[in-house]
């Protein structure tokens, strides 16, 4: 795809890499039958490569608008596209610069506006959130009917090991996972306990940034970035083996921190060693020994929902899977398991019709073997199937616990 780019572009470091990866397309379509939007709506600009078209045109200086903006938004940025690309356009790329772009060129309505300042405010900061969580579950009861299926109680969550061990690895807590999900961290902590491994606290670490990056927020996701390298680097120096994250949406942003702060001169190289680093915990489990978790699962039948971020975004479709298989689970088979399951961080709250139709076909298609219970490895998808699952939805990780 031939581009001439706008004079207002042309000292953007990010434009040549803009213009690099709209070349690297060959307008074959392959990227359409995988796109969950586009197969929704049928609307080419809902779909990978009319976006392209969309962003070719705004960094040639052609005009845009409220309706170039809304195309760009409906993206999921599930990365199905990357997956099937025989081209290896890195559209996600792409996507997050013609979003800052837009972003800057077209004022939104002040509702869209003030809603995606509050996501802002308050997703990424865990204190906040978890005070507003604890105000939440207190007005429980007198909450309307939609609303209360977004805030259900945390559940029991057990003792975090403190031993000690040898080998030492830095774990990536989350902003709204502690909150919503707090199980899931500490069942990490405890299976890596048992495999010799110990996990270390970096206090002044927060949100990997991901929401403000799908958010358009290029500068506060920096922000983000920079803070956790900075708590994480004395830990690296000290000889840490991993970044272990259990939410592979996090995961995902922390390995690509490296692209994120590629043209910061005192942070990209030390962001490039934090992502070389970070490990999804499928990654650290794979290269264990679980004799000790083998019959964790006692024939019990379950399907596993790959979120896109771990299937397509980091490459990891079946690592969970295996590990869930060798510690004795029956796993379903999934129809169209490449498909997003409508949650994509704040997706579910800016494009509910979407998500809402998106949800209601992955739901049917893991259902289909009559599974026990739903695994999966990301909180947002967790969250989001388990509003109208009608069997638990888990993080896959508790289920290696007795």
């Amino acid at each position: 795809m031939q581009t001439s780019l706008a004079e207002e572009f042309l000292d953007r470091p990010e434009s040549a890499r803009a213009q690099a990866i709209l070349r690297a397309c060959v307008h074959c379509g392959f990227c359409a039958a995988a796109c969950p939007t586009y197969q929704l709506t049928g609307d080419e600009l809902d779909g990978p490569r009319g976006r392209i078209y969309l962003i070719k045109q705004l960094l040639e200086g052609q005009p845009v608008s409220a309706l170039t903006q809304a195309h760009l938004d409906r993206c999921l940025s599930c990365g199905a596209c990357e997956t099937v690309c025989p081209s290896g356009v890195q559209y996600r790329q792409l996507l997050d610069f013609g979003r800052d772009l837009v972003q800057g060129k077209v004022r939104r309505p002040w509702r869209a506006a003030l809603l995606r300042r509050l996501l802002l405010e308050i997703l990424p900061d865990a204190r906040r959130f978890s005070r507003l969580m604890k105000l939440a579950r207190i007005l429980h009861p007198w909450l309307p009917r939609g609303l209360r299926r977004h805030v259900q109680p945390p559940g029991e969550v057990g003792l975090r090991p403190m031993r000690a061990h040898p080998r030492r690895m830095l774990m990536l807590e989350g902003c709204v996972q502690p909150s919503l999900a707090p199980r899931t961290n500490a069942a990490a902590a405890r299976v890596l306990d048992r495999l010799g491994i110990g996990l270390v606290a970096a206090e002044e670490a927060g949100c990997c940034g991901a929401i403000s990056q799908h958010l358009a927020a290029v500068e506060q996701a920096q922000a983000h970035a920079r803070r956790n390298i900075d708590a994480w680097w004395p830990q690296i120096a000290a000889g840490v083996e991993a970044i272990v994250t259990t939410a592979s949406g996090c995961g995902l942003l922390v390995k690509e921190y490296g692209q994120l702060l590629q043209d910061d001169p005192r942070y990209a190289e030390k962001a490039a060693r934090v992502a070389t680093l970070t490990k999804d915990l499928a990654e650290v489990l794979a290269g264990e020994n679980l004799e000790a978790f083998s019959a964790a699962g006692n024939g019990r039948r379950i399907v596993f929902q790959s979120p896109c971020s771990m299937q397509h975004g980091q490459g990891l479709n079946g690592v969970a899977e295996a590990i869930l298989r060798g510690c004795g689970y029956v796993l379903s088979a999934v129809p169209d398991s490449h498909q997003c399951c409508g949650s994509a961080g704040t997706y579910s709250i800016l494009q509910p019709k979407l998500s809402k139709q998106l949800l209601k076909q992955k739901l049917t298609a893991l259902m289909t073997g009559q599974p026990e219970c739903i695994a999966t490895a990301n909180i947002g998808c967790q969250m989001h199937m388990a509003r109208r699952a009608k069997v638990p939805v888990r993080h896959w990780i508790e289920l290696l616990e007795p």
